[in-house]
C-alpha cells in the first residue's frame, strides 16, 4: 500500500562511498527531517528515541531544521552505531551514555526510517565527466547507483546489528538505491526561433537506468478534458528556471519530440523510458525537433485549459503545454499530449493517425496477417493483444506488436501498392484490471506500476524494439474495436465492410462503452476514436480518412469491425479472448480461400 504522503528524493551532486559520508549528507538529513515530521503528525511512540536529543525552543537549530531536536548529535550517534556496538558506546562515550534509549525501540525506529526511505520515489541525476569517453561515462553511471545502493544497505545493516549485538540470520536484498538514474547534459540542438531560446539551458537526459519493478502513486488515476489548439503562441509568457527542468528527447515513431518536464513530475517522466525510445545525443545534435512538449508551466500561461497546443508556422514546430498542477499528475497526460503532437504533425504531412493497436500475426496453420484495431481508451485494443498471447499455444507461431496505442498510416508514394503502418511507442500503458490475472506478476521484472490499489490501475511495460516500430508494415486488416455490442446472430464477432461510406460512418462515430480510463461514463462517441488531434483537425482528417479507406478497400484490405465485448457487463477479458479466436479463424479461412 502507498504511504499516506508522497515523498520524492532527487539525488544530485552526491557521491557517498562510506557510511559516514552517507549519514553526513544533506540528502540523509532531509529524509530524517521528513521522517520525524511524519512521526510527529501521528504522535508515534517511536519519537521517544528522540527525547534525549530535544532542544530548547529558542535554539537556532530548531529554526534551521524545522524539528525540535539536535540532529547533529543524533546523526553523530548513528555514525558511532555504524562502527561500534551500542553497549560499547554506552561504556566508552560518556556524551551518549544516557542518550541511548531502549534498544528494542531504537531498532524499531531504524527499521521504520529505512522503510520510510524505501517508500520515497528515488532519483539519481548525474552530469557527464568530460574527461571520460562515452563508454566510460556509461559504465561509471551504472556503477554509481550500485555503489550508492550498497552503502545504504551496509549502513542500515551495520546500525541494526550493532544495536542488537548480532548479525541477522536472513538477509533480504530489498531495493534501497535510486529507482531511476539519469545521465544528463547539454545537447547542441537547433532552436526553432527566438521564443524557444529559453529552453536551450535545460539539460537533456542522455542515458537512463531504471531498476524495476517500480511502483508509483500519482495523485490522479484518470485523464479528463481534451487537448485544444491555441490561436497565438504562448511561449513569450512561459517562464523557465532551467535547474528545475529536464528534457526527455523522444522518438515518437519517426518524429523527434522534446519532452521538457518540471522535476515535480520525475516519476511520470521516468516512466517514459518504458514507452518512448530515448533519442541519443548524436541524433539530436544539429537537428530541429518536430514537436516540443512543456509539462509543468505556470497556470497563468494557460488560465482556461491546462492542456493545449500551438502550431507555430514561423518556427515549423508544434508545441504542447501542460499546466503544473496536481490535476495532471497522471501518466496519461504525458503520453496522450505527446501523441497529440504526433497526430497533428501527421495530419499536416498527409499521414493518417490511428488510435489503436497493430500486430503482425503468424499462425501455426501458415496463415498470416497484419491487423490494425482502431479504438479509444478501454475499447479493447491492448486487451485484444493480450488475448492473442493467451491463445498463443493454440494458434500462434509468432506475434509482433507494431504499436499498442497510436500509429500512423502512409499511402504508397506512387499511388499503387499497400498502405503501410508505423508505430509510435516501444511500450504500452496498460490497464491491469482488464488483463489476464497474473499478467502483472509475469512481467514484474520489467514493469512500472501506477496506483495498483485503485480502479484503472496501470503498468508501463516495454514490448517492442524501436526498429520494429518504425519499419513500416503493410496493412492486411483494418478493424474498429467495438466494445459495446454483444455478439449474436445479427452481430458477429467480425463484420466486414465493402462500402467506404459505411466504413466512414462506423469509424467516424467512434462509439465505445467507457471503462473508467477517463472522466466519461456510459456509451460515448469520439470522432474516429481519436480525441488526440483527429477531432481538432476534423476537416483535414476526414479527407485523409476517405482517401485511405478507399485505397484499402480497392487493394483488398479487410475493413470492418471486431466486437471485443470488453464493455459488456460480465465479459471482461473473456470478450477480447473470444474475439481473438474468431479473428484467427477468419485469417485461416481467408488464407484457405486465397490458395
Amino acid at each position: 500500500m502507498p504511504v499516506e504522503e508522497k515523498h520524492v528524493e532527487i539525488i544530485e551532486h552526491l557521491i557517498c562511498r562510506t557510511s559516514d559520508e552517507l549519514l553526513q549528507s544533506s540528502a540523509f538529513r532531509r529524509v530524517l527531517i521528513r521522517f520525524l515530521r511524519y512521526l510527529e503528525r501521528r504522535a508515534s511512540p517511536l519519537l521517544a528515541v528522540m527525547e534525549p536529543f530535544s532542544l530548547d525552543g529558542g535554539e537556532d537549530k530548531t529554526a534551521v531544521y524545522g524539528v525540535p531536536y539536535d540532529l547533529d548529535a543524533f546523526i553523530q550517534l548513528l555514525q558511532l552505531l555504524a562502527h561500534r556496538r551500542a553497549e560499547d558506546i554506552r561504556a566508552a562515550v560518556p556524551a551518549f551514555a544516557n542518550r541511548l534509549p531502549d534498544i528494542a525501540l531504537f531498532s524499531d525506529f531504524v527499521e521504520e526510517l529505512y522503510d520510510f526511505w524505501r517508500k520515497h520515489e528515488r532519483f539519481l541525476i548525474l552530469e557527464p565527466n568530460p574527461r571520460l569517453t562515452t563508454a566510460e561515462q556509461h559504465q561509471q553511471f551504472i556503477q554509481l547507483n550500485e555503489e550508492f545502493k550498497a552503502v545504504v544497505l551496509e549502513t542500515y545493516r551495520k546500525i541494526g546489528a550493532n544495536l542488537v549485538g548480532k548479525r541477522p540470520q536472513v538477509y533480504r536484498q530489498l531495493p534501497c538505491g535510486a529507482g531511476v538514474g539519469f545521465l544528463v547534459g547539454p545537447v547542441d540542438w537547433v532552436v526553432p526561433g527566438t521564443h524557444y531560446e529559453k529552453l536551450k539551458a535545460i539539460p537533456f537526459i542522455q542515458t537512463a537506468v531504471i531498476e524495476p519493478p517500480l511502483v508509483y502513486y500519482p495523485k490522479r488515476n484518470f485523464r479528463r478534458g481534451t487537448f485544444e489548439p491555441l490561436t497565438s503562441n504562448p511561449m513569450p509568457q512561459v517562464q523557465i528556471e532551467p535547474s528545475q527542468w529536464l528534457c526527455y528527447p523522444a522518438w515518437v515513431g519517426d518524429l523527434l519530440i522534446f519532452i521538457f518536464f518540471h522535476k515535480r513530475y520525475m516519476a511520470l517522466a521516468a516512466s517514459l523510458s518504458n514507452l518512448f525510445e530515448l533519442a541519443a545525443p548524436y541524433q539530436i545534435a544539429g537537428r530541429r525537433p518536430d514537436g516540443i512538449l512543456l509539462f509543468g508551466v505556470e497556470k497563468e500561461v494557460l488560465p482556461d485549459n491546462p492542456t493545449m497546443y500551438y502550431e507555430d508556422p514561423e518556427a515549423g514546430v508544434v508545441v504542447g503545454l501542460v499546466v503544473k498542477s496536481d490535476d495532471v499528475d497522471y501518466f496519461g497526460y504525458f503520453k496522450k499530449m505527446t501523441l497529440t503532437l504526433h497526430n497533428v504533425i501527421c495530419i499536416e504531412r498527409g499521414w493518417l493517425p490511428v488510435h489503436g493497436a497493430m500486430a503482425r500475426i503468424l499462425l501455426r496453420s501458415g496463415a498470416e496477417a497484419n491487423v490494425v484495431l482502431v479504438g479509444d481508451s478501454g475499447a479493447g485494443k491492448s486487451e485484444s493483444l493480450e488475448a492473442f498471447r493467451v491463445l498463443a499455444g493454440e494458434y500462434l507461431r509468432q506475434l509482433t506488436v507494431i504499436f499498442d496505442d497510436m500509429g500512423s498510416l502512409r499511402l504508397p508514394p506512387e499511388g499503387d501498392g499497400s498502405v503501410v503502418a508505423k508505430g509510435t511507442e516501444i511500450g504500452a500503458f496498460v490497464r491491469l484490471d482488464d488483463l489476464e490475472p497474473g499478467f502483472g506478476y509475469d512481467e514484474i521484472d520489467r514493469s512500472i506500476f501506477m496506483n495498483p490499489h485503485k480502479t484503472n490501475a496501470r503498468l508501463v511495460i516495454p514490448i517492442t524494439r524501436y526498429e520494429q516500430v518504425i519499419k513500416g508494415v503493410p496493412v492486411d486488416m483494418y478493424l474498429y474495436a467495438n466494445n459495446y455490442e454483444q455478439v449474436d446472430d445479427e452481430h458477429p464477432y467480425l463484420e466486414v465492410f465493402t462500402d467506404v461510406e459505411l466504413a466512414l460512418r462506423v469509424f467516424s462515430a467512434g462509439a465505445r462503452m467507457s471503462k473508467g480510463t477517463t472522466d466519461e461514463e456510459g456509451l460515448t462517441h469520439t470522432y474516429f476514436a481519436n480525441p488526440f488531434g483527429a477531432q481538432q483537425k476534423r476537416e483535414k482528417h476526414h479527407e485523409l480518412a476517405r482517401r485511405y479507406l478507399s485505397h484499402m478497400l480497392k487493394t483488398g484490405v479487410v475493413v470492418g469491425q471486431l466486437r471485443t465485448q470488453l464493455g459488456v457487463p460480465g465479459y471482461g477479458p473473456r470478450g477480447p479472448e473470444a474475439a481473438a479466436r474468431a479473428l484467427f479463424e477468419f485469417i485461416i479461412q481467408r488464407a484457405g480461400r486465397s490458395t
